[in-house]
């Protein structure tokens, strides 16, 4: 099998590299190396399997530089894109062009010339926007927030309610992706993912925040949280999120054309400042901590059903939190 996968030596495209080239497919790389530190990645993946992975540095927009490759692909996980709310706020026609407008591009080219292949899209539980009519409250026992009328999570009959220009741009490839399906019988699936965590993550302040928690306590440097650190994410690791793209491709048809939700669910669920405590205790440290007032579109509580991934592919997550996020420390540790 040939795997093709956009945004393929950042930390989602790493893993999924390492675990395609261990069933013996053929893995084609496709990124522009605009992350910072991916440098290291792109040196592992080759030095690690140089018959299996081959890397072409270009944006996923460049259809011209990987065409023949797309064209002989038997499947395409589309990760690439511009990741930060943040930054899309400071440049949304950057934000635009790496994530919407370049992924219409893929898009359309598996349409006009490949339309029988499968194309994975890594959207985020972001086109939900802030919940806003969710009724949540401060369980001060827990000392976290709980989402009174979704006690088992989030499904995919949320409406979506796009917030910043990266929800935007996210949010539309999202719906693009599943029109594909509607109207050109495109096989498209659309994974709305919560926080995934795992080796080869970097983690910067505004995106991958559980590594970038992990390696400023490592580092005994100061850690910002933006809102009250009470608001509560499921936790999911990548090993489990590849996993869900692997049965995926190989169970198409189950799933052409659907969204699926996809978190570490209610058995791994923590609010922020629980992290950090699991954190210090498994690294021995202690840091300071600064509160800043909420961000634009801070959802206070997400915790993803998987109901869905559940009925149509037998997924479910099978690494719990505490034990997965070591995997990420140790090689913290060895490489950062």
């Amino acid at each position: 099998m040939k795997i093709l996968i956009t945004g393929g030596v950042g930390f989602i495209g790493t893993n999924c590299a390492i675990h395609f080239a261990k069933q013996k497919s053929q893995v084609v790389l496709i990124d522009n190396f605009s992350r910072r530190g991916v440098e290291k990645n792109a040196h592992f993946l080759t030095k690690s399997y140089p018959k299996n992975i081959k890397i072409i540095k270009c944006s996923a927009g460049n259809i011209k530089s990987y065409k023949n490759e797309l064209l002989s692909a038997d499947a395409i996980i589309h990760l690439a894109g511009q990741t930060a709310v943040t930054t899309s706020i400071k440049n949304p026609e950057y934000d635009f062009e790496n994530n919407l407008h370049d992924s219409f591009l893929l898009l359309n080219t598996v349409k006009n010339y490949c339309p029988h292949i499968p194309l994975l899209f890594a959207s985020t539980n972001k086109v939900y926007g802030n919940l806003s009519k969710h009724q949540t409250i401060l369980d001060k026992n827990l000392k976290q927030y709980i989402d009174v009328c979704h006690p088992q999570g989030i499904d995919e009959t949320e409406p979506v309610d796009f917030i910043s220009p990266y929800g935007c741009s996210k949010g539309a490839t999202d719906l693009y992706f599943l029109d594909f399906a509607r109207i050109y019988n495109l096989k498209t699936v659309v994974f709305r993912q919560s926080c995934i965590y795992g080796p080869h993550q970097l983690g910067v302040e505004d995106q991958g925040w559980v590594a970038h928690f992990s390696k400023q306590i490592i580092r005994k440097q100061p850690i910002t949280i933006f809102g009250d650190g009470y608001q509560v994410r499921d936790l999911l690791h990548v090993d489990d999120l590849i996993r869900a793209y692997d049965l995926a491709i190989k169970n198409i048809n189950k799933v052409s054309g659907q969204a699926l939700n996809v978190g570490g669910g209610i058995n791994n669920t923590f609010s922020l400042n629980q992290v950090i405590t699991i954190l210090e205790k498994k690294i021995n440290n202690q840091i300071k901590i600064t509160y800043q007032p909420s961000r634009l579109g801070d959802q206070p509580y997400f915790v993803s059903a998987n109901k869905k991934a559940k009925k149509l592919l037998n997924w479910k997550p099978l690494i719990c939190f505490e034990k997965g996020v070591d995997s990420l420390i140790k090689w913290q540790k060895n490489n950062l």
